[in-house]
C-alpha cells in the first residue's frame, strides 16, 4: 500500500501559528485506513461526500467508514462529533455544497 494520494484544499492557507502545534502519529492498519467523513448539513454535501468516498475508496484500501453530520450549517461541530472522528477515523474529510 505505497500509493501516493493527492488532496487538494479549496482553502487559504491557515496563518502560521506561533509555536509548533502537538502532532500525533498513527500508525494506519495495512489492511485500510479508518476514513471520517463530516457533512457540513449544506445542501448536496452528504451527494459530494458519497463521490469523494467512493473515489477513495477505488484508490486505497477503507477498513471503515463514520459518516457524521453537524446540526445546523451555521454552527461548528460540537465536542462529541469530533472527539468520536477523532476516536473512530484516521483521516477525515469534511464537505461543503450547494
Amino acid at each position: 500500500m505505497n500509493r501516493k494520494v493527492t488532496l487538494v484544499t479549496p482553502d487559504a492557507p491557515p496563518p502560521k501559528p506561533l509555536a509548533a502545534p502537538d502532532v500525533v502519529r498513527r500508525k494506519l492498519d495495512p489492511k485500510g485506513i479508518r476514513l471520517g467523513v463530516l457533512d457540513n448539513s449544506k445542501g448536496n454535501a452528504d451527494h459530494l461526500l458519497a463521490m469523494i468516498i467512493e473515489g477513495v475508496r477505488a484508490e486505497i484500501a477503507v477498513k471503515s467508514v463514520v459518516s457524521l453530520r453537524k446540526p445546523h450549517v451555521t454552527f461548528p461541530a460540537t465536542k462529541e462529533v469530533l472527539d468520536q472522528l477523532a476516536a473512530e477515523a484516521d483521516v477525515v474529510i469534511s464537505a461543503m455544497a450547494d
